[in-house]
């Protein structure tokens, strides 16, 4: 798209189904790079990402030519089959229908990128499901709990 300039920085955040714990932390970082690839090659920018065992976050700056459903459709497909085919889960491993998607300027990317990295640290406070609702308040997204991730 000649002559088309923006920046929209989207931060993705979606579980394991069920909420289960298998990205396992000996597979993580290969996972992550594989998700890297995904975006790259869909000529997005991937900013940061990372996660704990049962879900990822990842910050994206996004060009105007891609959905973002599509991006995640893509990412989670892609992923799932990866590690599936590489045999890291026990059994049939799945991302979760649904994800959240939020926007943030530029000069808030310093401070997402900080939380994002932060995660392991940060879920010794705070559960995945308290995270996400808070997510969902901040940026005030109605919703209705029955409908969120399914919970354990």
């Amino acid at each position: 798209m000649p002559n088309t300039y923006s920046q929209l920085l989207v931060h993705l955040i979606f579980a394991v189904q069920g909420r289960q714990n298998l990205i396992s932390n000996s597979w993580k970082e290969e996972l992550f790079k594989y998700i890297t690839g995904i975006v790259t090659n869909k000529k997005q920018r991937l900013l940061c990402i990372n996660g704990t065992g049962d879900h990822i976050h990842i910050l994206i700056g996004l060009r105007p030519d891609i959905a973002v459903s599509d991006l995640v459709r893509d990412i989670k497909s892609n992923s799932t089959n990866f590690i599936n085919t590489r045999k890291f889960a026990r059994g049939n491993f799945n991302w979760q229908t649904g994800y959240g998607a939020f926007t943030y300027s530029n000069s808030q990317i310093d401070r997402v990128v900080k939380y994002i990295l932060n995660q392991e640290k940060h879920h010794t406070k705070k559960t995945f499901k308290e995270e996400y609702v808070e997510f969902l308040n901040k940026f005030s997204i109605n919703f209705e709990e029955k409908y969120l991730f399914d919970w354990l």
